[in-house]
């Protein structure tokens, strides 16, 4: 007969194997999520087994929280919905993806997800709409380089962009910005090449009185030579979320990307996890 205490030692040798076997390799968390989001243009409610049935956390504050909430968008979307994921990197428990969007028109969006023991349990994006036509500099928002490189660099990335933040974007102090960029290339649609957001002079850029200001960094992820900061502050006077991507080459901020969404109205949320 079994004694208690080996009784008891069986016991957890079963839920731990159990939560190993449920745990993912970084390419089978980027395979769920890229699934998952296919599942928009499917319409197939099977990616369902990718969320865990308890815990979803909805951050899009235009969709409403769990599982459920899934349910209702796939529902309502529009049977031309296509989704062309352009990136994707993990870092993690996270997935960062990269996508060309026809979701309810053409947009190019960011969609981060959290995994725990194999599962999907939060989920933050930022969509905007497609630029009529590429910037000043020939580039759209989502072309460029897509290969992950530099994996070693991985964190010496991650906090570069962090102190690139601290310093310039938050601290203000652009006479440092050489130390981080010099020639990069932009995909900002009203922006050109070698040129920030501070310094771009066109499009809404140009209107009397426009504000775009970065208070708070929220999330830094990245693989290799790709960095993501999910940051917060103001665009055109309206309070904003912005995920800017970055591609690093020789410890040098040399390509970059964005997606600014506006934060709706808290009476407009379908949720009340916010927007971060």
């Amino acid at each position: 007969m079994l004694t208690t205490a080996t009784l008891l030692v069986l016991a957890f040798a079963i839920i731990a194997g159990s939560a190993h076997a449920r745990d993912l390799s970084p390419r089978e968390k980027k395979d769920a999520a890229v699934q998952f989001l296919k599942s928009l243009e499917s319409k197939d409610s099977k990616a369902l087994k990718y969320v865990d049935p308890a815990k979803y956390i909805q951050h899009n504050l235009h969709v409403e929280d769990g599982p459920p909430g899934v349910r209702k968008l796939l529902a309502s979307l529009p049977g031309d919905t296509k989704v062309d994921v352009v990136r994707t990197f993990a870092d993690g428990d996270f997935v960062v993806i990269h996508t060309d969007y026809n979701f309810f028109g053409p947009k190019v969006g960011f969609d981060v997800f959290r995994f725990e023991n194999g599962k999907i349990v939060e989920h933050w994006d930022n969509l905007e709409a497609k630029c009529q036509r590429p910037n000043a500099s020939g580039r759209t928002q989502i072309d460029g380089p897509t290969e992950i490189k530099d994996l070693d660099k991985t964190e010496a990335n991650k906090v570069l962009l962090k102190e690139y933040f601290e310093v310039v974007v938050i601290g203000g102090h652009r006479d440092r910005a050489s130390r981080f960029r010099d020639k990069f290339h932009q995909h900002n649609c009203f922006g050109e090449d070698n040129k920030s957001g501070a310094q771009a002079t066109s499009g809404p850029f140009a209107k009397p009185g426009f504000v775009y200001k970065v208070n708070k960094v929220h999330m830094v992820l990245g693989e290799g030579n790709f960095v993501l900061v999910v940051n917060e502050g103001m665009f055109d006077n309206k309070p904003s979320i912005f995920y800017d991507l970055y591609r690093v080459e020789n410890d040098m901020i040399v390509e970059h990307w964005d997606v600014i969404e506006e934060i709706p109205p808290i009476d407009q949320w379908k949720n009340k996890n916010g927007k971060v």
